[in-house]
């Protein structure tokens, strides 16, 4: 038979979905994780005990006290456990998996149940539906909608959804035909026949199909922690990836607890709502003698009036609890102010050593983070398409070679922090012998013909499979036995107990090697390849996202001895217990943070200043370079313990102030010539404290699809083209005197042009507007200034030399500025920016958008960590 290649015809409706069809699959993560965040929001926001309260009374209402005070006790356990947030993540995503399932499911096997032709279409789809993988759901869900809640959703509800609709439609069908026929009869419409005969006395076996909806759903939990939908989930998958038998057996106990709770719950539901149960259990509760007040339920008002009060009370402990976290943490750091930064892992020692040490720097540098344990494949997935930010394990460039020839244009690689690293295979040191991978020929009985391997994912398995074995002689004597990192040490640790002959994949550097006595079989072929690196990968785009972080992922080092005693602390910390274990490597390793993670200010940028608590007042008038450079000072003081005001001013008011000592300093004087005029005025009164950016040009500006306009002397005669117009700025500006009383006179353009005054911001939306236009315009601008970034212009030549020579933009003071200010004073005769420095902290500010100067400013400090220590240095 020839080879049928549908494989690849799945992967080719694939790739032709995700190129065509992105934003239906944008639009259905954005509706389902819209749902789960609200629902999480819900339970999860309010006091542990409270919110098991208020399942308690629901089983109350349902079930008796028994019930009630099982629930409590159950939930109070899952809290002790610290599972309380996973556990309620898990039961958010069963309930939005569940209702969407449900609202699809009954609505489609009533159809079913009314259309046999509808029931035999349908029957295949639900056996393939109930009868495929459940893991195979997991690898379009995470192509199409990356690694989070969603893929979980998705194929929980494709998973749950058969025994909705089949229970559905079986109800419906065994409804006895002949009360349908005496409704018809009695002239019943088929929609009230459907609603109030066949319905009410099918609801006990819909009610059976929903519940077996949610407990399908609930049992999708660790598929759906695989694909990174948090919750239990994750909590299991941690646990089997890692062999931590006492974290599987807890959060097997809160799954367990959540299990029977909605068993019982749905079930019980069934008595409120189908009057055939409401019948059974009022028999039940008539016959009860003994101990009948454990058959007392509260009436359905009741209930609600105990689950909103409990409700209210846990919402405004969440309320009182949310403003002193926040109190909290605008205490501990501002650099991050909350920004949210994922992270993914692989299991192995280094990924998980070096991603919760990220976690905690982070933390303490004031940004909020998550986590995710994925597999090779979902985590570079889920960095390409940036549903997380950034991993830090990818082993570079032959183990994850694969992952990253798939996914590179969508990758940035941030650099290696740790290597040369190894890949082996490894047997204990009794096996006598076998010191080589040329021992290994002819030795399979030894081992069983076993090769104890780890994820199949792993670049090392492909490499070992495609060319150790062939290149030693060892393909059909040795099997590779895919695993994980977690059971091939487990085998690694039986076997060396039990002193029997072992070979395993392992890589150095490894806490294995320090607990065991083991030997590394040599390589004299060079199968394995040279040494790797450890790479952090982010994805693209990341860098502006998050700049100072990105700076810090760049710089990022550890070394041999580090890492091994950051993983010795993990590894003696114990499960779930991986943060305290960086926290208490970190107090051994006391500086490391701030030599990691540097705030603004090269890991100065919380000192205070001499003058710190001296109360600084600046004032700028709204020009780009005076905007970006008193806003950028405003952090940097503020860094350094200053007190500051800004003030934004015209010209005139603003020197007027810096004179009469008003103000203390402004930062955009252009002398000698755009300022000349308030500099001799003032000048007694005034301290310039030099020139921090030049020089400086002043010129006439076109969009270079003006043809023939190149030069000053090409605009004469050319008026009509213009309107005779060209647009300036504040009519208070020194270059607007300039350009009236000199340049229009040297080249002969009085008369024929009028110089038409307006602002900074109205000269630019007017050049933005004839661009649009494709218009002749000509515009006042000067160097440097972003629009020349934005827009192809021409800067027209002054060949007379009309404008004068660059000028140099000057801090200007008032007269007792260094007696009152003296370390400032020292700060600010030595600030330099540079031209690049000066157009991107310029077009930082463009992006943010007015009124969030001050935060734009702090994003471009954060991509340049090391400004405030060399502006503003602190001994």
């Amino acid at each position: 038979m020839p080879r049928l290649s549908f494989g690849s015809w799945v992967e080719d409706a694939v790739d032709w979905l995700q190129s065509n069809l992105t934003w239906i699959f944008d639009f259905i993560k954005t509706v389902l994780g819209g749902m789960y965040d609200g629902v999480n929001a819900v339970l999860g926001g309010g006091e542990p005990l409270l919110m098991a309260g208020i399942f308690a009374v629901i089983a109350f209402w349902l079930r008796g006290v028994i019930p009630a005070v099982a629930t409590f006790v159950g939930f109070a356990l899952i809290d002790s456990l610290a599972l309380w947030d996973e556990a309620m993540a898990t039961l958010s995503l069963v309930v939005v998996a569940a209702v969407i399932t449900i609202v699809i499911a009954v609505p489609t096997g009533i159809w079913a149940a009314r259309n046999s032709r509808v029931s035999s279409a349908l029957r295949p789809v639900l056996d393939v539906m109930q009868t495929m993988p459940a893991f195979v759901y997991l690898i379009p869900g995470v192509m199409f909608f990356g690694v989070g809640v969603t893929p979980g959703v998705i194929a929980t509800i494709v998973f749950a959804m058969p025994p909705g609709v089949r229970m559905t439609e079986l109800g419906i069908r065994q409804v006895d035909s002949e009360l349908v026929e005496a409704a018809e009869a009695f002239g019943t419409s088929p929609k009230h026949t459907l609603t109030r005969v066949q319905l009410p006395l099918a609801l006990p076996t819909i009610m059976a199909g929903i519940n077996q909806v949610i407990m399908l759903a609930l049992s999708m939990v660790v598929i759906g922690g695989m694909a990174g939908a948090g919750g239990l989930g994750e909590k299991v998958y941690a646990a089997i990836t890692q062999l931590q038998v006492g974290l599987a057996a807890e959060s097997g106990i809160a799954v367990v607890i959540l299990a029977m709770y909605l068993d019982r719950m749905t079930g019980a539901l069934n008595e409120r709502v189908s009057p055939l149960g409401r019948r059974a259990a009022a028999k039940v509760a008539a016959g009860a003698r003994r101990l009948r007040f454990t058959h007392y339920k509260p009436g359905t008002a009741v209930a609600m009036t105990g689950v909103v009060v409990l409700a209210l009370v846990a919402g405004g402990l969440n309320i009182a609890g949310s403003s002193d976290a926040k109190g909290s943490q605008a205490d501990a750091s501002d650099v991050g102010q909350g920004q949210k930064i994922n992270m993914g892992y692989i299991p192995w020692d280094e990924g998980i050593a070096s991603t919760f040490l990220w976690k905690e720097i982070l933390e303490q540098r004031g940004y909020e983070t998550g986590i995710t344990q994925l597999d090779a494949g979902p985590l570079y997935s889920g960095v390409a398409r940036g549903d997380i930010d950034f991993q830090t394990d990818s082993w570079l460039p032959t183990t994850h070679k694969d992952y990253w020839d798939k996914y590179s244009d969508q990758l940035d690689d941030m650099g290696a922090w740790y290597g040369p690293t190894s890949l082996e295979l490894t047997v204990p040191s009794y096996v006598k012998g076998i010191d080589s991978l040329e021992d290994l020929k002819g030795q399979g009985k030894k081992f069983d013909g076993k090769i104890i391997g780890i994820e199949a994912s792993a670049g090392m398995m492909g490499t070992l499979n495609k060319k150790v074995l062939k290149e030693y002689g060892l393909e059909g004597e040795y099997k590779v036995v895919s695993s994980s990192t977690s059971s091939m040490l487990a085998e690694l640790n039986a076997s060396i107990k039990k002193k029997e002959p072992v070979v395993v994949t392992l890589w150095s550097p490894h806490w294995a090697y320090g607990k065991h006595d083991l030997k590394k079989l040599k390589d004299p072929k060079g199968a394995w390849g040279k040494g790797e690196e450890v790479h952090t990968v982010a994805h693209k785009g990341f860098a502006k996202k998050a700049p100072a972080v990105a700076k810090w992922l760049k710089d990022f080092k550890l070394s041999e001895e580090q890492l091994t005693s950051l993983e010795n602390e993990i590894q003696n910390a114990g499960q779930g217990k991986e943060q305290d274990g960086v926290r208490a490597w970190l107090k051994k390793n006391d500086g490391l943070v701030d030599k990691l993670a540097p705030v603004p200010g090269g890991g100065g940028g919380s000192q205070q200043g001499k003058d710190a608590g001296k109360t600084v007042n600046m004032g700028y008038f709204p020009w780009d370079e005076a905007i970006a450079s008193t806003y950028l000072w405003q952090n940097m003081l503020e860094d350094r313990g200053y007190k500051t005001t800004v003030k934004q001013l015209d010209p005139g008011p603003l020197y007027t102030g810096l004179a009469q000592g008003q103000l203390d300093v402004q930062f955009d004087s252009w002398l000698p010539t755009t300022h000349k005029d308030y500099w001799d005025r003032y000048k007694d009164n005034l301290t310039d404290l030099g020139s921090w950016y030049g020089p400086t040009s002043l010129e006439l500006s076109v969009p270079s699809y003006v043809k023939g306009i190149d030069s000053l002397e090409d605009l004469k005669g050319q008026g009509k083209k213009f309107k005779g117009k060209i647009i300036g700025i504040e009519s208070s500006a020194g270059m607007m005197g300039t350009l009236n009383k000199k340049v229009l006179k040297e080249y002969g353009l009085e008369g024929e042009y009028k110089v038409v005054s307006s602002s900074t911001s109205s000269m630019l939306a007017e050049l933005n507007r004839s661009i649009k236009k494709k218009e002749p315009v000509v515009v006042t601008l000067w160097s440097p200034h972003w629009a020349y970034g934005k827009h192809d212009l021409k800067k027209l030549k002054d060949p007379k030399g009309a404008w004068g020579e660059g000028e140099q933009i000057h801090t200007v003071a008032k007269k007792d500025f260094a007696k009152d200010f003296p370390e400032l004073t020292g700060w600010l005769k030595d600030f330099k920016l540079s031209e690049a420095q000066l157009a991107s902290l310029e077009v930082e500010l463009q992006k943010g958008g007015a009124g969030k100067e001050k935060e734009s400013a702090r994003r471009w400090m954060d991509a340049n960590p090391d400004v405030v220590a060399k502006l503003a240095p602190v001994s």
